[in-house]
């Protein structure tokens, strides 16, 4: 029994919804996995906020068919489509993915696209080479953190510093009083 009407136009506004909601869309060939596969991909790329969709490219075509964002999309759609839609963190999503392949060398990726730009597979690859959110937050943290203890030994070290310059110059004189007593 095929879908209904009612039906499709509910997947279609489920699919425009979560690419509104997206920064980055991956299509996989994902002929030959298994239900519990896709459970499993879905389960890996859930903690990176990315939801995986398997739909007909034909319900993905009308969905991207108004949006020029994702016009380039359109070019990808061809075969067993499984669709990875990724909100935010596309580096840990895409690095999720990369051990899920490696796993099971089943998914083939087809390619991506981000901001409007059709992205290959050596893109995609780059970007997964990215540090994540996470990382990128720690480095920074690190930085700032470093910058501040610089700033707190240097302003330590002003009040040593003048005390030094004070206990010279009182030697200093104290040692000239000195040598002029002894004259």
């Amino acid at each position: 029994m095929g879908r209904t009407l009612e039906n499709k136009k509910e997947i279609v506004a489920d699919l425009k919804e979560t690419l509104s909601e997206s920064t980055l869309a991956l299509v996989i060939e994902y002929q030959g996995l298994t239900v519990a596969e896709i459970s499993d991909l879905r389960r890996r790329l859930r903690p990176s906020g990315t939801v995986c969709k398997v739909t007909k490219n034909t319900l993905m075509g009308i969905a991207i068919q108004d949006d020029e964002k994702w016009q380039p999309l359109s070019e990808l759609l061809q075969g067993s489509s499984a669709f990875l839609l990724v909100k935010e963190d596309f580096s840990s999503a895409i690095k999720a993915y990369q051990e899920f392949q490696k796993v099971t060398k089943k998914t083939e990726l087809r390619g991506g696209v981000l901001e409007g730009k059709l992205l290959k597979e050596p893109d995609v690859k780059i970007l997964g080479d990215l540090p994540s959110k996470e990382q990128l937050i720690a480095q920074i943290a690190g930085a700032i953190n470093a910058l501040a203890t610089k700033i707190a030994v240097g302003i330590n070290e002003v009040p040593g510093s003048l005390a030094r310059s004070l206990q010279a110059v009182a030697d200093k004189e104290s040692g000239d009083s000195t040598e002029s007593a002894g004259e």
